[in-house]
């Protein structure tokens, strides 16, 4: 079978398109023919080496596939050929076919297309976990969401509504604000054009933001959380911009907030049927309209680097998804 291999650290053009054997199911394990992998941000990270995670050598980016079982292996009873499925790998989703875990895997309805289907795991899960598990929201609080039109933010601004957050978009451009305000976001600030600090006063009366869902760090984090509101919640869920922020600790005492970390990868580890239970909700709030689990582009199998340079350029609003 096909494969987009990193046999050492480098850059996206350096990946190479290569044959490996086709995978087999062991024991309590299911062969996934991959329809759609999806790509997050932390994939380009992995391969230059600057992830927390670092897979032995050669492997695939792209930790989310859809896709439809090929074979079982023995003690699999839930599963069958034929099945429509999404899944979380870590990674080498960046393939024609892949074994994993039975318990891993989640089916998807008929009426939920396989690049959709991929792209809900990780930046809906990790929305969902920190929003439900971490932000101790109370419906009607103001929950900002930097990075808004990127994956993980979107998510945030689509689940935010859902829940009943009044959601505040924060990104680089007009036209990201225009799609994260089609989709669930209520208010807007560019931080291209506005303090970001200030922005949140004013579009919170002064108050400042109860929530701050932070995907991006750099010198945005300590400006949002200058402003955010008395006893609010900073969630730290990546670092985007590159630069990963050294925040004064006496703003915590002052503001009398929360710093809580949001590390979806290890609690989902920690804790699987609760997630295995986010992903059912996930992918049934999807089929039903609820969220939209928008693609911005796809690609070919071979053009796994182009697909890497979206990513890298911030240029994608949604998911980047490749096709195997």
């Amino acid at each position: 079978m096909k494969a987009i291999l990193c046999s050492q650290y480098c850059q996206p053009d350096d990946l190479v398109l290569a044959d490996v054997a086709d995978p087999v199911a062991e024991a309590g394990q299911a062969v996934i023919a991959i329809k759609s992998a999806a790509l997050n941000f932390f994939d380009l990270l992995m391969i230059q080496g600057k992830y927390q995670i670092k897979p032995p050598f050669p492997f695939s980016p792209a930790a989310e596939v859809a896709g439809v079982i090929e074979s079982v292996g023995a003690g699999v009873t839930d599963l069958k050929v034929g099945d429509r499925v999404v899944a979380s790998c870590g990674h080498n989703g960046a393939r024609e076919k892949i074994a994993l875990p039975a318990d891993s895997i989640v089916k998807i309805p008929d009426n939920l297309d396989f690049d959709r289907a991929a792209g809900i795991i990780i930046i809906y899960g990790t929305a969902l976990h920190a929003l439900e598990d971490r932000a101790s929201f109370k419906p009607g609080e103001t929950l900002a969401v930097l990075g808004a039109a990127g994956g993980t933010g979107l998510a945030a601004c689509e689940l935010g509504k859902l829940m009943g957050l009044k959601v505040i978009a924060c990104a680089s451009s007009d036209e990201k604000l225009e799609f994260a305000k089609a989709h669930g976001a209520e208010l807007t600030l560019n931080y291209a054009k506005e303090d970001l600090k200030e922005g949140l006063r004013r579009l919170t009366n002064g108050k400042g933001a109860d929530i701050i869902f932070d995907p991006v760090g750099g010198a945005y984090a300590e400006a949002a959380l200058r402003s955010i509101a008395w006893e609010g919640r900073f969630l730290v869920i990546g670092f985007a911009a590159g630069d990963i922020p050294k925040m004064p600790l006496n703003l915590a005492l002052l503001k009398g907030c929360d710093i809580r970390g949001v590390f979806w990868g290890a609690w989902a580890r920690l804790n699987p049927d609760k997630n295995r239970a986010n992903l059912e909700k996930l992918v049934k709030w999807t089929a039903e309209g609820k969220i939209s689990s928008h693609v911005d582009r796809t690609f070919p199998l071979a053009q796994t680097a182009d697909a890497l340079k979206v990513l890298a350029g911030r240029k994608a609003m949604g998911k980047v998804i490749l096709h195997p």
